[in-house]
């Protein structure tokens, strides 16, 4: 298949389309093909392109860590200059590190970090730390979870997170941000042996091919619809978020991509919180644990094209909650981005020598 070397009109939409609102299907290439007016074999040979330039990173489901008895937090290192490279690339063997950026500011390296509910979180952290050489290190788990909404309007350029999805009981929609009182986002569900097999399926990249889902389907014992029925019932038990593509966001055009850290009065904490996830340039809002050094509660991830958008979009944040003390904490560097995969204990045995206890 031909690979182009740029983007087109198609493709934005395509990309529209593949992050936002998969077709969960028989032939779920022709139903984008028929959305898009062009030919299925036109539609996978885009993708295929948009994937072999590591636009589209991979198409599949994508699970709640924490109902599945993960645990999961996001981690600060710091490096003396020249040290961090090495150290991101050992961290990066990890296969519960599924993102990992260098970052400026004091904490020059971020990431994030799950293991299976029989591992220790923190003892794994600090073997990181010490393996590594970091000379400062924050374990910065989340306190309340205000939205993750990745979704981008690549036709216009512009953040389109109006929809997004909050275990902690916030909602989106265009309309503006609630909250559903929640009190077991961060409780592992209870799930079957077969419930695995099927989340060990759908987390796989999905083929490019006219009928994706039948050897899934085969392997299991399932037709296909009763592949989606099972998905579907995944969805509403709170274990699968939804079924959708991965971004590598720079190649897409969102090259700028600051996390914005914010210090907020405690009792303003969550009117704030659902302010900032109002935001569609917004992805992801979170609030975290403070320490003598670093007094920021709320984290805001945004995406834009240019640094000039993002700056922006925080002043307009700023303006709307009255909060002034924020850093912009810009990627410099990313090391990792990728989706964790869910009960592959070979490979975590495979992985964790020298990296993690």
């Amino acid at each position: 298949m031909a690979v182009r070397s740029y983007i087109d009109q198609i493709d934005k939409n395509l990309l529209n389309i593949l992050q936002s609102s998969f077709p969960l299907v028989h032939n779920p290439y022709a139903e984008i093909a028929s959305q898009l007016q062009i030919s299925e074999e036109e539609a996978i040979q885009r993708i295929y392109a948009l994937k072999k330039r590591n636009v589209v990173r991979q198409i599949g489901a994508i699970f709640d860590t924490r109902k599945l008895g993960y645990q999961t937090t996001l981690v600060a290192f710091r490096y003396e200059p020249g040290g961090i490279d090495k150290a991101a690339r050992i961290i990066n063997r990890h296969p519960g590190v599924s993102h990992n950026y260098a970052r400026n500011g004091y904490f020059n390296l971020w990431f994030t970090l799950a293991v299976p509910p029989h591992h220790e979180l923190n003892k794994t952290i600090e073997r990181m730390a010490e393996i590594t050489g970091a000379i400062a290190a924050r374990i910065m788990p989340t306190i309340r979870f205000f939205k993750i909404g990745v979704n981008f309007d690549m036709v216009n350029e512009k953040g389109a997170a109006y929809e997004y999805y909050s275990p902690d009981g916030f909602t989106g929609s265009s309309s503006g941000t609630s909250r559903i009182p929640s009190t077991d986002w961060n409780v592992a569900q209870l799930f079957s042996a077969f419930d695995i097999e099927v989340i060990r399926e759908l987390q796989e990249d999905l083929p490019l091919e006219s009928a994706p889902f039948n050897a899934s389907a085969n392997r299991l014992g399932l037709t296909v619809q009763e592949l989606f029925d099972y998905a579907e019932d995944l969805q509403n038990r709170g274990l699968m978020r939804r079924f959708s593509a991965v971004l590598y966001h720079r190649r897409a055009g969102f090259k700028s991509n600051p996390m914005v850290v914010w210090k907020v009065p405690e009792d303003r904490s969550v009117e704030v919180g659902m302010q900032m996830a109002g935001n569609p340039w917004v992805t992801h809002c979170y609030q975290r644990p403070t320490f003598p050094d670093w007094e920021y509660t709320h984290f805001t991830m945004i995406h834009a094209t240019n640094n000039e958008q993002c700056e922006e979009v925080v002043d307009e944040i700023s303006k709307l909650t009255g909060i002034t003390d924020y850093q912009m904490l810009y990627s410099t560097r990313e090391y990792k981005k990728t989706r964790v995969r869910y009960f592959v204990e070979e490979e975590y045995l495979a992985a964790l020598e020298g990296v993690a206890v």
